[in-house]
């Protein structure tokens, strides 16, 4: 089949005066078609070829005028339009990374935040990390200190990082030693549980994989979240924390921070098996290096309760002339549910951060590396994800 001088010039001329139903149907006639208003495909592109582009396929359609077309003749654009430049039209779906500030109400007081979301050129859905910041840091420092964000944009996660009240705590503390903020459903808890759904919706988050870490009262209340929320988060990180209701106020908090209760589980907050993933330095002189055995201590005794049977594997490891003990619990299909670091030398910081941020040791290993991989092998049954 081909198409003639005069049928192309006739055609030609009726592209160039806006009539484009009778071009298309010169040119279909000439091919052997014998109907020419059948409609377009969903989403092809919107233009007429350009001056010498030949259409791929079986026609030989060449040298028609290129013309920007009229919202009318939408439907019958795709016709002298090859497959490969349909493509080409659609929208570019590549989205660049953003490290965005935001606000969030939640029980009568608005909490800001700062919101990393990764470049992603697709509609999967990524896991989300909540971030708790420590006492006197807020959101931009906490995500400069961690690198979380640097990691995030390789693995392909979404951060949140929420920012303490100062006329809640004037030292921009988390209360995790507060009864008002230690049941589900109640102060900081529910508000944290609350952004991280409300980041999972708007962001394309996957509700099967949300975790929450933080450091020193960051940690503790990250462990006591985890705890009331066990169908939110499907891990917690820990970091120079204390374990999930081991105070009721200040001075309590002060005696669990200096001289961690021993008995597993003696603070117990839920009987939720969460995975979890402690570090702690031995030379940590705010919050005891004990806590960091408590947490775990009571992990297992939970997981032990629930049947769960786990098999603890010790290394001993040098990392950036560190010495580091590192305890992995695997379960009977290998795969981890509790780490516990404990770092040689180390103090009241975060491992491995960068000096851009406050209360960090960067010459430990990296506590955000860790926790990633920690967190991206664990997931909630889908039947165990609270539906928002």
């Amino acid at each position: 089949m081909y198409i003639s001088l005069d049928e192309m010039k006739r055609a030609s001329e009726l592209t160039r005066e806006g009539r484009l139903l009778e071009a298309t149907r010169i040119i279909r006639q000439a091919l052997g078609e014998t109907s020419a208003t059948q409609p377009a495909s969903p989403g092809a592109a919107e233009v007429a070829l350009p001056p010498g582009q030949h259409a791929s396929g079986d026609s030989d359609i060449s040298d028609v005028e290129f013309r920007e077309l009229p919202p009318s003749a939408h439907e019958v654009a795709p016709l002298l339009l090859p497959q490969r430049e349909a493509a080409r039209a659609q929208p570019d779906r590549f989205r660049p990374a953003s490290f965005e500030a935001h606000r969030f109400a939640s029980n009568g007081r608005t909490h800001a935040y700062r919101l990393y979301v990764p470049p992603r050129s697709d509609d999967r859905l990524l896991p989300v990390i909540v971030m708790l910041h420590g006492c006197t840091q807020d959101a931009a420092d906490f995500a400069a200190g961690t690198a979380m964000n640097e990691l995030a944009a390789q693995r392909g996660c979404i951060v949140v990082y929420p920012e303490q009240l100062a006329r809640s705590n004037s030292m921009r503390c988390w209360n995790w030693f507060d009864p008002s903020h230690q049941h589900r459903g109640r102060g900081e808890p529910a508000m944290i549980a609350a952004l991280a759904a409300d980041v999972v919706q708007r962001c394309e988050g996957d509700p099967s994989r949300v975790y929450v870490a933080g450091l020193s009262a960051g940690g503790a209340m990250a462990a006591l979240v985890a705890q009331l929320y066990p169908d939110v988060f499907a891990a917690v990180g820990v970091h120079s924390g204390v374990p999930a209701g081991a105070a009721t106020d200040v001075p309590s908090a002060h005696v669990a921070m200096r001289r961690p209760a021993r008995k597993p589980g003696a603070g117990a907050t839920s009987l939720a098996v969460v995975p979890t993933i402690v570090f702690h330095g031995d030379s940590d002189r705010t919050v005891h290096p004990d806590n960091g055995c408590q947490l775990i201590a009571e992990a297992v005794a939970r997981a032990t309760v629930s049947d769960i049977e786990l098999q603890p594997q010790e290394q001993c490891l040098t990392l950036a002339g560190r010495t580091v003990k590192r305890t992995i619990y695997h379960d009977p299909l290998q795969v981890p549910r509790l780490e516990h670091w404990e770092i040689a030398d180390g103090t009241h910081a975060w491992s491995g951060g960068s000096a851009d941020g406050s209360y960090t040791d960067p010459s430990g290993p990296s506590a955000s590396a860790a926790m990633i991989d920690f967190f991206l092998a664990q997931q909630l049954a889908p039947d165990a994800v609270r539906s928002t």
